[in-house]
């Protein structure tokens, strides 16, 4: 049974990867939401990369849901005129921006803090994935209903002394306005110790976003080995991507599960794309079960 799973997922693997890649065949076909999933890409995946060649890279991933970096693929802070101009440049290729991030928000000063709303606004974006410290939380909570703009925390993993977890992030926003919520990493989830899975089923209606990878080990290796310089191409490491997309299902999830691809910085498509071709597999073969 297990091997017939694998064969399977594999053939679903590989008909994606052909289409991402340019060739077609008559049985694959790229689907924007695969059960009903919005898969999508975080621009810092191409960060080496101008707005133009980036762009041209999401094009090849043939998904239109994007995350977008701020100071790189929109300049921050920017005109209004300059920021209006990225992202139509974005919207003429057929791209589907949903946030801007990951937008820090280091200092709990109001006149600083409004100029990083100001900029989500000039985007014409209503989510940003944002880094607050515990210091400057309750303000820019504030901002957000103001500006009515959600902020999806995104938690950075045991290196992070603010946020490393989601429930870091749930201990502190639980009793805050709707607008304040989460977007999950898998990868810096895991290397804090706790279950993925479990941690996006406790997150609830306050997961606005996620951001996926996958690493071959979670935890430090005895020889000094870091976990979080074990990442890999999606499908050679050890994330329940299944039991993800199955928990996200259950939840009946509408936010956007965006690739970030953060390894071989100055050649990133081919890895994202077999990323993609293996998560639109397992995808396929969970539609089909």
């Amino acid at each position: 049974m297990e091997t017939s799973r694998r064969n399977f997922l594999s053939a679903a693997a590989g008909a994606a990867g052909l289409s991402v890649a340019g060739v077609t065949p008559a049985f694959a076909k790229i689907e924007p939401e695969p059960w009903g999933i919005k898969l999508g890409i975080a621009t810092y995946t191409f960060r080496s990369f101008d707005r133009a060649k980036c762009i041209e890279s999401l094009k090849a991933v043939q998904s239109p849901w994007v995350g977008v970096k701020d100071g790189v693929h929109f300049p921050f802070p920017g005109t209004p005129e300059s920021l209006k101009q990225a992202r139509a440049e974005f919207d003429a290729a057929g791209l589907k921006v949903v946030s801007v991030g990951n937008l820090p928000f280091p200092k709990d000063d109001p006149d600083d803090i409004r100029q990083r709303f100001e900029f989500v606004k000039n985007l014409g974006l209503s989510q940003t994935v944002c880094i607050p410290t515990r210091a400057s939380i309750k303000t820019v909570e504030k901002f957000a209903k103001e500006y009515k703009i959600r902020l999806a925390i995104h938690n950075h993993g045991p290196e992070q002394k603010d946020f490393p977890s989601p429930q870091s992030v749930l201990e502190v926003v639980k009793d805050m306005d709707p607008l304040v919520g989460l977007c999950i990493d898998v990868g810096h989830t895991a290397r804090t110790g706790v279950d993925v899975v479990e941690s996006i089923a406790l997150a609830g209606n306050r997961l606005f976003e996620m951001h996926v990878k996958d690493l071959r080990f979670f935890k430090d290796s005895p020889s000094g080995e870091k976990a979080i310089s074990s990442q890999c191409d999606c499908g050679e490491g050890i994330m329940p991507f299944a039991a993800i997309f199955k928990q996200l299902k259950k939840m009946n999830f509408q936010g956007c599960v965006n690739l970030e691809y953060e390894i071989n910085g100055k050649d990133p498509l081919p890895g994202t794309l077999r990323s993609f071709s293996y998560m639109r597999g397992v995808l396929a073969g969970l539609a089909a079960a």
